[in-house]
């Protein structure tokens, strides 16, 4: 079941049917669920297992669980919720002796970063995000540094996102490309679809706002292969900014995109719990004045919706 379920989570099938391994006996098949069920939007089913394990006897899983919820709150704009529990996941995996031997390579790292190590990454890059989501860009760059360098390709991805989209928001979009492109390559080579797709959008995205002729080109183009196949694959969370962001450039085709963003938010936002709901209905990260107006808000969302 396991290695199914990590097909799904980090692999080459992130739209894989997952919800039996929700009453799996051990704690790690159902965090690797819930990791799943976030990606494809359904956050009100991954909270209910994710609220679980973060109790977990296990420090590490406990921590991975945190930091996952953290991860589905920022997502829907709830930075302020998420840091609290990005906290408590560091403070858990601190407690931690080390990686479960059983889920370890030879060399004794967990090839997924499902150990220690990985969960402490996950948790700073977590806080570093959050910090990036309140504005106190100086505290996220010395979060991002505090990380350090992954030990495996999830955190290097990840870092890769982060570190983007500082100087995204920090008006740098052309020192953003470099990462941006350290992480999608990192997640092509791992054929980590979930995370090679989220990678071209926040790529593609720096390439759009850095304007230069060859990178907005480059920009689009990658954009809307990502849009595509995340519509294949039913990543709802993926589907709404990508359409955004080309929406913002777009012409003829901008009332068709702006229709699927409302259709993908629309989506997500049903299948939220009611306090992500809520919370994201007040966040000026989350364009739900796009499901009112049929119209995105003031919000730049080449520099606000990406995230994670």
């Amino acid at each position: 079941m396991e290695a199914e379920l990590r097909r799904a989570a980090f692999g080459d099938a992130p739209d894989l049917d997952v919800w039996a391994a929700l009453s799996a006996a051990c704690p790690r098949p159902r965090w690797l669920a819930a990791v799943v069920l976030g990606g494809q939007g359904h956050y009100a089913a991954a909270a209910t297992v994710l609220d679980a394990l973060r109790h977990d006897p296990d420090p590490v899983i406990a921590s991975l669980a945190l930091s996952t919820r953290a991860s589905h709150h920022r997502q829907l704009g709830a930075h302020h919720l998420a840091r609290a529990l990005d906290g408590q996941a560091l403070a858990r995996v601190r407690s931690s002796g080390g990686a479960d031997p059983d889920s370890v390579d030879p060399d004794g790292v967990d090839p997924d970063g499902v150990d220690a190590d990985g969960a402490r990454t996950d948790a700073l890059l977590g806080l570093a995000a959050d910090s990036l989501g309140a504005g106190r860009l100086d505290e996220a760059r010395r979060l991002l540094a505090l990380a350090g360098t992954p030990g495996a390709w999830r955190g290097e991805v990840r870092r890769g996102w982060v570190a983007a989209e500082i100087e995204l928001a920090s008006g740098r979009a052309d020192a953003a490309v470099a990462p941006a492109e350290a992480a999608h390559d990192v997640a092509a080579r791992r054929k980590a679809l979930r995370h090679e797709l989220k990678s071209a959008l926040v790529l593609g995205t720096s390439l759009v706002v850095w304007g230069t002729p060859d990178g907005l080109k480059r920009g689009v183009r990658l954009v809307q292969c990502e849009l595509n196949h995340s519509a294949e694959k039913g990543l709802f969370p993926l589907i709404w900014p990508s359409a955004l962001v080309l929406a913002d450039r777009a012409t003829t085709e901008r009332a068709s995109l702006l229709s699927q963003a409302q259709k993908a938010l629309s989506c997500v936002l049903s299948r939220a719990e009611p306090v992500s709901r809520l919370v994201a209905a007040e966040s000026a990260w989350v364009p739900t004045g796009l499901l009112r107006s049929g119209e995105p808000p003031n919000a730049d969302p080449q520099a606000n919706y990406l995230t994670d």
